[in-house]
């Protein structure tokens, strides 16, 4: 069992990852919306996980702590070496972070692949921005 120097040691690791050390004496509660979204990045990576699950992780953020979570996410994805399984409406963020993509459209698959090719996909292209002349 960890000690608890140990765990401290690694819970200050993880909010300087997080660029939220000067936040480590408030609660969670007190905190800003984007910053504890990146709280709760870090709690699930306390656990060492071999994948992390993020729910619209950039739904209600603003585009500076959008562009800090993809650069953050990507960090994660390849230091931790941990795969991220990534469901976001923000295409933005799915275009910057995902090296796979899996495109379901009221629950039917209709592209996966690579970025560039699912970015270019028509079902796509339809599902996004409806039929041309429409």
């Amino acid at each position: 069992m960890k000690e608890e120097r140990e765990i401290r040691e690694e819970s200050k690791a993880l909010l300087d990852l997080m660029h939220l050390s000067h936040r480590s004496a408030e609660q969670a509660k007190n905190l800003p919306y984007g910053e504890l979204r990146r709280l709760e990045i870090a709690r699930a990576l306390a656990t060492r996980p071999k994948l992390i699950l993020l729910d619209e992780p950039a739904a209600g953020m603003n585009p500076k702590e959008v562009e800090e979570l993809m650069s953050l996410i990507r960090r994660i994805r390849d230091e931790f070496k941990v795969t991220v399984f990534l469901i976001e409406h923000h295409m933005q963020v799915v275009m910057g972070i995902c090296e796979r993509i899996k495109v379901i459209d009221f629950g039917e698959t209709i592209a996966e692949g690579l970025p560039e090719a699912v970015a270019k996909d028509p079902k796509v292209l339809e599902a996004y921005l409806g039929k041309r002349g429409a």
